[in-house]
């Protein structure tokens, strides 16, 4: 396939800088003109991206289409954190007016920004593969446990939030969002898996023992004191009566009380999500022969990511009220327990797909008559 294509998405993207400001003039301006204009520019842009795409070879897979899609979006995402932050103005603003209140907390703002830079990321690097024939299950099952993460909490906190759920055209946009990606998610999940590790290796990492492995050993050693964390936080979200969980809303994560919901719905996700999750990785770290370790790990490591991204950036944001900030006493232990616990899953990941001969059984050779 054409790497012509993949330019042809990249342009399309950065073309939704100059759609949302001719729009939200438009908008602002009521004027026939400026209307026509936009809407000429708007078909010249997607005339200019499809000739990019089918200038040799039209892509054949149904997701390249979907992810150059999310690509506008994401820059979308990343114009509207901006204008949030009054970086920039005069782009989303009738969206901003109209748009559901969600998108104006401190987790929705961080959302924003996940979804204009790591996602646009991720979805240029799929392109990308796509457009020269590579495997992009990796990078595939990276987005998986991001966007899992992402809509669970987003769907759960709009529902039982200090915010009423709003119902209207944005969110039937949203649920064909959904829809859309987890039929990308299960797409992903079918990609074939490539490995190629020499039998021999692979026996000769099999035999040695954790003692021999010292960086492994360094993950299971982590692995206990996060799953606790994990649990400790899910405690605290469930306004658990310990004088050490109130004492830790209290110096360290008040944010964890926000009457928005969505950092309560966060830990008990997390909780749900991560706690099973250390001790099936304990036990593929211990025992040989775990294939789905890498893949389980990169859904992790996406999600855990997205996860305290927006943990992190709205405990600390100026749209969270001040009483559930993080205290300026408290914020460099925040800092770094939040920061590790993020990450060394993305270390734990890197070892298991870059090395994965302790993970893969052998091939049983085949006997000839």
């Amino acid at each position: 396939m054409s790497a012509s294509a993949g330019t042809g998405v990249f342009v399309l993207s950065l073309m939704s800088i100059p759609t949302c400001y001719l729009f939200n003039s438009f908008i602002y301006s009521n004027s026939a003109d400026l209307f026509f204009f936009a809407g000429c520019t708007t078909v010249f842009i997607l005339a200019m991206s499809a000739h990019f795409m089918i200038l040799k070879k039209a892509p054949t897979d149904p997701l390249f289409y979907v992810f150059a899609v999310y690509a506008f979006l994401s820059v979308v995402n990343l114009i509207i954190g901006l204008e949030q932050d009054n970086i920039i103005d005069g782009f989303v603003t009738f969206y901003l007016k109209e748009a559901n209140p969600h998108i104006n907390t401190a987790h929705g703002h961080m959302i924003s920004y996940w979804d204009g830079c790591v996602h646009y990321l991720i979805y240029l690097l799929m392109i990308a593969a796509i457009a020269w024939g590579d495997s992009y299950r990796a990078i595939g099952l990276y987005w998986v446990g991001s966007f899992l993460m992402r809509a669970i909490v987003y769907i759960l906190g709009n529902a039982v939030g200090k915010y009423e759920t709003h119902v209207g055209p944005l969110f039937l946009l949203h649920m064909l969002y959904i829809s859309v990606s987890v039929w990308a998610c299960l797409r992903v999940f079918s990609q074939p898996s490539i490995q190629d590790v020499q039998t021999t290796n692979l026996q000769e990492a099999q035999r040695k023992s954790l003692l021999h492995r010292p960086l492994d050993l360094l993950f299971v050693i982590y692995l206990i004191p996060a799953g606790a964390f994990c649990v400790f936080r899910g405690l605290v979200a469930l306004d658990c009566s310990s004088k050490c969980c109130r004492d830790y809303t209290q110096l360290y994560e008040p944010y964890l009380k926000d009457p928005s919901a969505y950092p309560k719905i966060q830990m008990l996700v997390s909780l749900l999500y991560s706690g099973p999750y250390y001790i099936i990785a304990l036990y593929g770290l211990l025992v040989p022969g775990c294939e789905w370790m890498p893949d389980l790990t990169l859904v992790h490591s996406g999600a855990v990511a997205q996860a305290q991204f927006s943990h992190i950036g709205a405990s600390l944001h100026r749209r969270t009220p001040l009483s559930y900030r993080v205290p300026a006493d408290g914020q460099m232990l925040f800092l770094l327990i939040n920061v590790l616990y993020a990450v060394v899953p993305q270390a734990l990941c890197y070892r298991c797909c870059t090395r994965p001969d302790f993970f893969l059984r052998p091939t049983p050779e085949k006997k000839s008559d």
